[in-house]
């Protein structure tokens, strides 16, 4: 089941998922009961030869049962989703570790900015480098990623990370994650931001640790 996610390669992807299948299961519950019922009555009360209609005097308790009694399972069902998922939240966003690289993202109409700080560890001095629509990092390291953005609302989304974030104007927004498998792994916008919000793709690449050695040396000879 839920074979149809992409792989997870992510140190919390699996309490995402954990989340994503619960509210599948109570949703997926949920739609079969009511067409269930729909079935039922159907069946029940169909239109039969010899039997007439009758008039069904109203009872406001009863039909504000049919209301009620959906409406607090439905408000439960949701409060233990809220309640499964905040661990999984405080996780994600709460709990957030020291990072061991550090990389600002700046999405723009139609691709991402990826700089890095260089050697010296800050962000707008010459060492800095920056790449378009590409990402390299240490896999089983914590990279913390500053997102912004130019001009509209875009989403930073690895799905295999299960990370997700809007880069919002104006703004600086944090994020994180712990990648725990090498490989390339696609990096797209997940906001429609304009005409060429479907060509606004970038990759991922996680590097075991002596390749993304060899990486940095290639753009940093001297560190």
């Amino acid at each position: 089941m839920m074979s149809w996610l992409p792989e997870n390669v992510s140190t919390y992807g699996g309490d995402i998922d954990s989340i994503i299948r619960l509210i599948y299961y109570i949703t997926s519950a949920w739609f079969f009961l009511t067409l269930g019922v729909f079935l039922l009555f159907l069946i029940l009360y169909r239109r039969r030869e010899g039997r007439r209609a009758t008039y069904i005097r109203g009872d406001r308790l009863a039909e504000a049962a049919w209301i009620l009694i959906p409406a607090l399972i439905v408000l439960v069902l949701d409060l233990w989703i809220d309640f499964r998922g905040a661990d999984a939240w405080a996780k994600v966003k709460g709990r957030v570790p020291p990072g061991d690289l550090r990389v600002q993202v700046t999405a723009k109409q139609f691709n991402w900015e990826i700089l890095y700080p260089g050697p010296d560890g800050k962000f707008g001095t010459a060492d800095d480098l920056q790449l378009e629509n590409e990402m390299h990092v240490p896999v089983n390291k914590v990279v913390r990623v500053t997102l912004k953005s130019k001009d509209v609302i875009h989403s930073f989304f690895l799905p295999n990370l299960r990370l997700k974030q809007d880069a919002v104007p104006g703004r600086e927004i944090e994020g994180w994650f712990q990648a725990t498998k090498p490989g390339r792994y696609e990096m797209p916008c997940a906001e429609l931001c304009g005409f060429g919000h479907s060509g606004m793709n970038g990759w991922l690449h996680v590097h075991p640790a002596d390749e993304y050695q060899k990486w940095v040396k290639e753009h940093w000879p001297t560190s």
